[in-house]
């Protein structure tokens, strides 16, 4: 079978300022479908411009598409470009995960791929092309006589050994160039999946499930060796959730990386409490190219941590960052702004908070309820909601009626939060580089889907 998969562009603040990497679960799906024989071509929106699409698309006999909350309009509207032309669509991601009805109730998707799908949508394509009962396909969601059949959850891969690398000879990889550490453009990896946590505004559990599952560290260096050795790369972003999750895994591949002889720059994503506990551990990632740690302090306000189920305290949070400087590690620190009960006094304190522990870069994001999240439960049921339009589930749009603070209060919040951080004189170089990305990045966008009439008649509703 010929599967085109695809990668819609992000109308996000992140998009905009040049931070994006290859599409990673697209990789995974293609290398799969692969070694089941089907023919595979992947376009990825983000960087490329969409005028061969319909090209690409005429040539398949089934399109992919992956769906972040934000961007479902610009995935949608690839569907319609294939449905126009009689395709079979298939959309997964996190987005399509929790709202499998209303995609298919779009009429532009045939089936819908939940959670982790390398296993499931390579078993889907060989259902199709054989014209072997649905059924049998677990993890997937279908309209059947205009009903909806949902089939038993499917097991998330077990064995990360065991999945091949993901494809990205398919991927237009020079052009990722932007997104970079200290000058060296990055190619991302992910090591483990699933979360044992339970942060309320990520749907992370969810999605993958609160096993904890990781690569071996032979397994890992065996990608790194591919893209250091064979695609000439030294910068890494390790996008798992939990990387640190194990810091004997973790010191057994820096030793690895140590023993290659690998002269690798890198970031990864933390937890500040994992830090504090295992200093030694962040000194061997130190010496084996670590640069940068993304840590989500969230907030300076006890009480908003506890809704949060951070398990965290503000203490710790500072007793990470001087961890991190200690080893010439840069932080780059996330604070959410706009818990429920929040007011102006409260947020101007974590800006504080975030000026006063001093991490190299940070990211201030207003809280949203996005689908498979606890929060977009809760707020659900207490009609909190005020827009179901999800172009704003962005992080820099307010979506949720707060007790104590207006929309145009939160947003204002939310810019001054940036302004009185980056006009630090420490920080002025950080502002210039952020304000370089917006004037140089060109951002291919597509219109918002306006015909297909389930949407108008939602954001009608909606008041959108």
């Amino acid at each position: 079978m010929k599967v085109l998969l695809v990668n819609p562009p992000s109308p996000g603040i992140y998009n905009i300022i040049g931070l994006k990497l290859p599409p990673l679960g697209l990789g995974y799906l293609a290398s799969m479908l692969r070694e089941s024989g089907h023919q595979v071509k992947l376009v990825d929106l983000q960087v490329e411009k969409n005028k061969k699409l319909e090209e690409e698309i005429k040539e398949a006999d089934l399109i992919g598409i992956t769906s972040e909350t934000n961007k479902i309009f610009q995935a949608l509207e690839v569907a319609k470009i294939a449905k126009d032309q009689n395709k079979i669509v298939v959309m997964g991601g996190y987005h399509t995960t929790f709202q499998d009805q209303e995609a298919l109730q779009t009429g532009l998707v045939d089936y819908v791929v939940r959670g982790e799908g390398e296993y499931t949508f390579s078993q889907l394509v060989n259902h199709l092309e054989k014209d072997l009962p649905l059924d049998e396909v677990n993890g997937i969601s279908y309209l059947k006589q205009g009903q909806l059949i949902r089939n038993t959850d499917a097991l998330p891969p077990q064995d990360l050994d065991a999945l091949p690398f993901p494809a990205r000879d398919l991927m237009p990889l020079k052009k990722y160039w932007m997104t970079q550490v200290e000058g060296e453009p990055l190619v991302n990896v992910i090591t483990s999946r699933g979360c044992p946590f339970s942060c309320s505004f990520c749907a992370s559990s969810h999605f993958s499930g609160r096993k904890w599952r990781a690569r071996s560290p032979e397994n890992i260096i065996q990608e790194l060796e591919q893209i250091y050795f064979d695609l000439g790369y030294r910068g890494i972003a390790f996008v798992d959730d939990n990387f640190t999750l194990s810091p004997a895994r973790i010191e057994n591949l820096c030793d690895l990386i140590a023993k290659r002889k690998m002269k690798l720059k890198w970031w990864c994503f933390s937890r500040a409490d994992t830090i504090v506990k295992n200093e030694s551990m962040i000194k061997k990632m130190a010496q084996a190219g670590l640069r940068m740690v993304y840590l989500g302090f969230e907030s300076a306000e006890e009480e908003v941590l506890e809704t949060y189920h951070k398990k965290l305290s503000t203490e710790i949070s500072k007793k990470a960052v001087k961890i991190l400087k200690k080893y010439g590690v840069k932080t780059w620190g996330s604070f959410i702004l706009g818990s429920v009960r929040e007011t102006k006094e409260s947020i101007q304190k974590t800006i504080e908070f975030a000026k006063n522990i001093a991490p190299d870069l940070v990211q201030f994001s207003i809280l949203t309820p996005f689908p498979g999240t606890e929060t977009f439960a809760q707020f659900s049921q207490e009609k909190r909601i005020y827009t179901f339009d999800w172009r704003k589930f962005d992080g820099a749009h307010p979506v949720v009626a707060v007790d104590y603070l207006k929309p145009k209060e939160l947003t204002k919040l939310l810019n001054q939060a940036y302004f009185e951080f980056y006009k630090q004189w420490r920080y002025l170089p950080q502002a210039f580089d952020l304000l370089k990305k917006l004037i140089l990045v060109n951002v291919p966008l597509f219109s918002t889907i306006k015909e297909n009439q389930y949407w108008k008649e939602r954001l009608r509703r909606e008041n959108c």
